[in-house]
């Protein structure tokens, strides 16, 4: 199970404008000059995010979470001894609203990477329940690109082979793969037939520390960035 609530980005009406999360507001207002701007305020969201977190842990302990606004769950085991996890994510949703007024988007299947694809298909406010024999139908037509861990990089190469969607990841065999993209191959040969194996971590050491930073206008002279980046070092 996936589930995501909706934090900091752009609203669904700014996004009919051409407006997505991350895009600098500069080149959004641009797109649409009368959308309404407000600051972020992150320790409200962090705040936030740990209501959610510990309405998570009311139903399982094994939950990973990925950011501020989305964790996996497994239920397969859990706390109300509920059968149906479609009932959980209902449930879960439901807490969420009452407590947050927030909604949540949430993907009930089998393994994380058609539960996180899941979680995607009915923002906002769905819930998209995937059966295991239902899962190839479901994944076939998506385009390489959705899949976690394919980037732009990726994706390109795909192209190249005439790779566009799962469906035509699925027709390629294991051998040709590995040739091109080495143990990552691996990935993709499963990740094709909607194998996916990773069990629900619910902690991680951490690896890395990221810091990012979105400027009210375009800065094209190097010494403001040289200045934004020396201070990150101190984050």
């Amino acid at each position: 199970m996936c589930i995501r609530d909706r934090a900091t980005t752009a609203s669904y009406e700014a996004r009919k404008f051409g407006i997505h999360s991350g895009m600098s507001c500069a080149v959004a207002r641009r797109l649409c000059p009368h959308c309404l701007f407000i600051p972020p305020d992150f320790r409200k969201y962090r705040r936030v995010s740990e209501q959610i977190h510990a309405i998570f842990h009311e139903y399982t302990d094994r939950v990973e979470s990925v950011s501020l606004d989305e964790a996996y769950l497994d239920v397969t085991h859990n706390k109300k001894n509920e059968p149906s996890a479609t009932r959980l994510a209902r449930q879960i949703k439901e807490r969420i609203f009452a407590a947050t007024g927030l909604t949540a988007s949430a993907g009930v299947a089998a393994n994380m990477f058609v539960a996180k694809i899941a979680s995607d298909a009915r923002k906002p406010d769905g819930l998209c329940v995937v059966r295991p024999d239902q899962v190839m139908a479901f994944i076939r037509p998506l385009p390489v690109i959705k899949i976690p861990g394919i980037g732009r990089v990726t994706d390109a190469e795909l192209r190249k082979l005439g790779v566009r969607t799962v469906a035509d990841l699925e027709q390629r065999p294991l051998a040709f793969l590995e040739e091109h993209f080495g143990k990552f191959g691996r990935y993709l040969f499963d990740i094709g037939r909607g194998i996916d194996e990773r069990p629900v971590t619910p902690w991680r050491e951490r690896l890395s520390y990221g810091a990012e930073e979105t400027f009210a206008n375009d800065i094209v002279k190097q010494g403001p960035l040289l200045d934004f980046l020396l201070s990150l070092i101190h984050i």
